[in-house]
């Protein structure tokens, strides 16, 4: 699908929702483009001509082999002829005389071994006309008996195997209320029923004895049952066309239901893997605004938040489900809800410009479990006039469309240059929160002190990166000088060494050897004369 980037929104082109191959039923990314039908002609023509090309490539082979055998014994045989006579009248000889010597020895041995084998069955007549009796009283049962009555619950039960204890409890219960409905939708049908019953039994018999095919394989058994069974109920058994439609719903929650557990995600497929890929390109993405997908939808009016919440419940739910036309019914629940909330805000109704912007931002709001798998399930064994037509075709087409669209999403797709797309993603930054100063009068007061908190948060939070960054860089210009330091009063104490010199004598008083000192005269005082 080809997903244009408008500067007013996401816009997609109707007509690109349809089958490329012009039928006008829709397309889907996973058949390239094409749809159901169209899908299966191409694969079809392409399986032919690779099994084609792969018969021609081993006649091709096998031909060269058979030249290169016959070429390098047509040059050994002349000389191998008179030897290989020999060796096989040698051979021929020593075989008939351990044949006459074996004679001699093995005679009462092999009369025991006949007596045994005698009185095996002997032994074994009894059970065996058993077995014989109770199997024609098996035939003549299934002869006179309708099908559905004759399959017990705890046989189809033991189908469905879980290694969890819990697990196989709510399957075998789930497995057993199917079977119950598919029974007693099917009395309605009479002898149709009988003949549908049988098929489907015959069916998933058949499917059990091919799990080692691939995915692709069990698939296209799947599709080519339910266009088999849909064509005998209109052309050999009459059935009106809304009866066909109920029947093979019917026949699809009765097959997918003990199928699930081998088709849904196996361990051949990567589908695992595109799930994790898908759930964290989308935990990648949580900084996207309604905004810059240009979402028509107020979430602060309280009946579009109910529709929001809802939609991401039910595309939520569709996980849980088992059957394909189940998760389908979730995709179209998630889509009206999507209407409605869009038709509440605009107070005009929804267009298909407005619709898909919004499933792709329900579906980031949400990001469903295993919604790859979710796809691919559906893709695989849902009836296929359900994704061809119809709104369930189309709501399944728009959310194809809207994975893809996430897959590949760019700063271009939403109107931001490169630079701020790269800090949005590494989580550098998130987007500017709407001012309170640009809120609507009807706006109550806790929305706008949250956004003021929110504010005020986020700017703690680039003042507290920037005082550790200056943290970090002035620790840095500490250790750098305490290094200067200490560098320089080494290079001044190696380029001056301190020289300890020995204590001198100390000097004697001047009249330390006048010994008269006693006599001299006092010291002369000032004296003040008075002018």
């Amino acid at each position: 699908m080809n997903l244009k980037s408008e500067r007013r929104g996401i816009h997609v082109d109707q007509s690109e929702l349809l089958c490329k191959k012009g039928c006008g039923y829709y397309g889907n990314p996973a058949w390239q483009g094409f749809c159901s039908k169209c899908w299966r002609e191409e694969y079809h023509k392409a399986r032919q001509k690779q099994i084609q090309e792969d018969w021609e490539l081993a006649e091709r082979l096998q031909r060269e082999e058979e030249e290169a055998y016959a070429s390098s014994q047509s040059t050994q045989g002349a000389q191998s002829l008179t030897f290989s006579k020999f060796e096989e009248k040698k051979t021929n000889e020593k075989t008939r005389k351990v044949t006459t010597v074996k004679k001699f020895f093995t005679a009462s041995s092999r009369a025991g071994a006949k007596k045994a084998a005698q009185e095996k069955i002997v032994k074994q007549g009894q059970p065996g006309r058993e077995r014989n009796a109770d199997n024609i009283l098996r035939d003549l049962k299934e002869i006179f008996t309708p099908s559905w009555e004759l399959a017990s619950p705890s046989e189809e039960i033991q189908e469905a195997k879980a290694p969890s204890p819990s697990i196989n409890r709510q399957a075998s219960i789930e497995t057993d209320r199917v079977s119950k409905e598919f029974i007693e939708f099917l009395k309605t049908y009479h002898k149709p029923g009988q003949d549908i019953y049988k098929q489907c039994k015959l069916f998933l018999d058949t499917m059990n004895h091919k799990r080692d095919l691939s995915i692709e394989e069990q698939s296209e058994c799947a599709q080519d049952f339910y266009q088999n069974v849909a064509d005998k109920l209109q052309t050999r058994w009459k059935v009106p066309p809304e009866k066909v439609e109920k029947a093979m719903d019917q026949i699809e929650k009765y097959i997918m239901t003990r199928q699930y557990k081998y088709v849904f995600c196996p361990e051949t497929t990567d589908d695992e893997k595109k799930d994790l890929a898908v759930q964290k390109r989308i935990r990648a993405l949580h900084w996207v605004t309604p905004q810059m997908l240009c979402v028509p939808v107020n979430e602060e009016i309280p009946e579009v938040s109910d529709m929001v919440v809802k939609a991401i419940t039910d595309i939520i739910e569709m996980d849980s489900k088992r059957v394909p036309r189940d998760k389908l019914a979730c995709i179209t629940k998630c889509s009206k809800h999507i209407f409605n909330a869009i038709k509440i805000t605009k107070n005009e109704p929804a267009s298909a410009d407005d619709f898909l912007p919004t499933l792709i931002y329900i579906v980031l709001k949400g990001n469903p479990p295993r919604l790859q798998s979710n796809i691919q399930y559906i893709t695989r064994f849902c009836n296929p006039s359900r994704l061809m037509t119809g709104e369930d075709g189309y709501y399944f087409t728009n959310l194809c469309c809207a994975v893809a669209f996430i897959e590949k999403l760019d700063a271009q797709s939403l109107n931001l240059s490169q630079e701020d797309f790269d800090r949005f993603m590494t989580g550098q930054t998130s987007p500017k929160k709407q001012e309170s100063d640009s809120f609507s009068p009807d706006v109550c007061l806790g929305v706008k002190q949250m956004c003021k908190s929110l504010d005020l948060l986020s700017q703690l939070n680039e003042r507290q990166e920037r005082i550790v960054s200056e943290a970090k860089k002035l620790e840095k210009d500490l250790i750098d000088w305490t290094d200067g330091i200490t560098k320089e009063v080494e290079d001044i104490v190696e380029k001056y060494p301190l020289e300890i010199k020995p204590k001198s004598q100390a000097l004697a008083a001047i009249d330390s050897e006048n010994v008269e000192n006693d006599k001299l005269p006092p010291p002369l005082q000032p004296q003040v004369y008075a002018g």
